[in-house]
């Protein structure tokens, strides 16, 4: 059988790389944020809806559970404790196979388990059972499974849901490292080891100009964990030097770094939470309004807006092109020398394989002295394997080795 020709188109992008430009701005919501806590549960159900689905009928069978909405609770926060009076609301939404060969399958169980077992691990001072309502609206589907195997065997590569793009890119600029690298380190179990009173809502926005960053972080400290404020301000002072280490560690640039900038000590306001998220007083959360699949926001650069959290791991090309976009534009920065920056766009269109987009846009900014016509020959061969290899992505989903906020 004669390989694919598939329609890649390799090019020079002509702007200035990003290091190199004036002002550069990076976010990244940690993971106790509501914008990510929807994501991290939109993801959670549709993984664990997955596996359920593979372990009964062999088959990952249709869903998207990335419809999530967190609707902020009120809390009375204090130093040495206080309390949450108005628990945090949880909608899982979205559509999923119910109904398979007359079967009954336990949708909601399995949704509802699955987003409590992810809130334990991501929000460690929430009380599952007091602070948070869960309720699961997932809309209903049935299916015939000789007809799903069948259609299966017709076409072995999945044929695309959507006619949707994908965006990626890389490497990683310094700040966009810096701001990565400070919430993983916040939100790591080493730090929380040492210091629990850290909250799992932390938000890190990096602003460079030129040759200073400012680090702007927001950290939800946990009352019960501090008596006063004195106790308190140590543990802004140690988030501070844990960033410090952080930003040593990959750049030479002046960086000022300022944590919880809203304190208020002479009046008494200090952020302070019971639970460790804002969640908790009110503010809400949806899937797709925080980090893209490379865990940043970065006005600077190609961004896709769609939500890949909770998207099935299968066709919907909404996820897979996210994904696959970045791990081509990794690849290819760090295999093909020459290679400034580099952009990928895939596009879909319904019902044709995913291995086969409509187009597949990469755009390179070469490194002084090299040429574009040296760069294309390996960086068409590398997404040219990537779109060949496209099912690997979900081997990759299910067994957690690609994470999308």
């Amino acid at each position: 059988m004669a390989e694919k020709v598939r329609n890649i188109v390799v090019e020079e992008l002509v702007r200035t790389p990003v290091e190199m430009q004036q002002v550069e701005l990076v976010e990244r919501k940690g993971i106790g944020h509501p914008d990510s806590i929807a994501d991290g549960i939109a993801e959670a159900v549709s993984r664990a809806l997955s596996r359920e689905y593979i372990k009964r009928y062999g088959i990952i069978l249709h869903h998207n559970t990335d419809q999530v909405e967190v609707v902020g609770g009120r809390a009375y926060p204090q130093f040495g404790g206080g309390e949450v009076i108005k628990p945090i609301y949880i909608l899982l939404s979205g559509r999923a196979v119910e109904m398979v060969d007359r079967e009954l399958f336990p949708v909601h169980e399995i949704a509802i388990k699955a987003a409590k077992d992810y809130l334990k691990k991501a929000v460690r001072h929430l009380d599952i059972e007091n602070h948070v309502i869960i309720d699961s609206r997932i809309g209903q589907g049935s299916v015939d499974l000789v007809g799903v195997f069948n259609k299966a065997k017709e076409n072995p590569i999945p044929l695309a849901n959507d006619t949707s793009f994908g965006v990626g890119y890389a490497p990683l600029s310094e700040t966009e490292r810096i701001v990565l690298e400070t919430e993983k380190a916040l939100n790591s179990d080493d730090f929380k080891k040492e210091w629990p009173a850290v909250g799992e809502d932390i938000k890190v926005m990096g602003l460079r100009k030129g040759d200073e960053i400012d680090l702007t972080i927001a950290a939800a400290i946990v009352d019960s964990e501090v008596a006063n404020p004195d106790e308190y301000m140590a543990v802004k002072e140690a988030i501070y030097q844990k960033a410090k280490e952080i930003v040593e560690a990959h750049t030479e640039r002046k960086v000022n770094i300022y944590v919880n900038t809203a304190d208020d000590p002479k009046n008494g306001i200090y952020y302070i939470t019971v639970t460790g998220t804002s969640a908790e007083a009110g503010d809400d959360g949806s899937v797709g309004r925080g980090n893209r699949v490379n865990g940043l926001i970065t006005p600077n650069r190609h961004m896709s807006l769609e939500a890949a959290a909770g998207k099935n791991p299968v066709s919907h090309v909404g996820k897979i092109y996210n994904l696959l976009s970045m791990l081509i534009a990794n690849d290819i920065a760090e295999q093909v020398e020459g290679v400034e920056e580099v952009y990928v766009r895939i596009l879909s269109q319904i019902g044709k394989p995913i291995d086969e987009p409509l187009v597949a846009s990469v755009q390179i900014i070469p490194k002084k002295g090299y040429s574009i016509d040296v760069l294309q020959k390996p960086a068409y061969e590398i997404a040219d394997a990537w779109l060949a290899n496209i099912t690997k992505i979900q081997k990759m989903i299910l067994e957690d080795k690609l994470n999308v906020f």
